[in-house]
């Protein structure tokens, strides 16, 4: 499967997508903080504070699915063995836990002047400290485990373990008694939250989600020139 992603052709592929995605990224940045910090109005009771919902929530919702889709890769490594499903969770785990990190910090900025205080263990900033930390497991057992097999064994249950704070996070807030917010958007239901803020938001989750990419296949294409080193010095 590997030798697939080592044709010449698909790597150079893999090299355009990263400049044609680099080339957007910035134009599409400078739109999104137009919108963020300039166009959009102020929260009538959080004042100009709110506008750090553009980076939380979106850096919250890049955190969980990216871990999400660690679990299901690693349930189909499990399943069908496929080594490179695994070179694409240890691409992804990075960038999950800086958004899952950006997320915890963000959130606790906005907290102050929404809730008085920087911290509080509520339910959800628990759970996503545990996010975090589930992270940094995963992470670690590929750094420190030098049997490759082993190591993705030991990952990848981490990683299906993990998954089960997934919908602990998401509803927490329905569970029990949170400092945070029901959430204002929802995909079956009429959201909350107004269009003047929507658009924003969503725009800054498409910036992100741009940034995400990028950095994944830059990760992705140097675990596979790792691999392909490896390979070459058995021969």
């Amino acid at each position: 499967m590997l030798n697939f992603f080592y044709n010449s052709n698909i790597y150079n592929w893999l090299g355009r997508l990263i400049n044609f995605i680099n080339s957007i990224f910035f134009p599409f940045l400078l739109v999104g903080l137009s919108f963020a910090l300039i166009f959009s109005p102020p929260d009538y009771l959080q004042g100009d504070s709110v506008r750090i919902m553009y980076v939380h929530v979106p850096a919250a919702w890049i955190g969980l699915a990216s871990f999400t889709c660690i679990a299901l890769l690693s349930i189909f490594n499990f399943i069908f063995k496929i080594k490179n499903l695994i070179l694409i969770t240890k691409s992804i785990a990075p960038i999950g836990l800086m958004f899952t990190c950006i997320a915890i910090v963000t959130g606790s900025l906005w907290g102050q002047p929404t809730w008085g205080t920087f911290w509080v263990w509520d339910a959800r900033i628990t759970s996503m400290v545990i996010l975090a930390l589930f992270y940094v497991i995963f992470i670690i057992a590929h750094k420190l485990i030098s049997k490759e097999d082993k190591a993705n064994k030991i990952s990848s249950l981490i990683a299906v373990i993990g998954a089960i704070n997934i919908p602990i996070i998401k509803y927490s807030v329905e569970w029990w008694n949170t400092l945070h917010q029901p959430a204002s958007i929802k995909l079956t239901g009429e959201s909350s939250i107004h269009s003047s803020m929507l658009m924003p938001l969503l725009l800054m989750f498409f910036v992100l989600i741009l940034y995400c990419a990028l950095i994944f296949l830059m990760k992705y294409k140097t675990e596979i020139i790792r691999i392909k080193k490896k390979n070459l010095k058995r021969l």
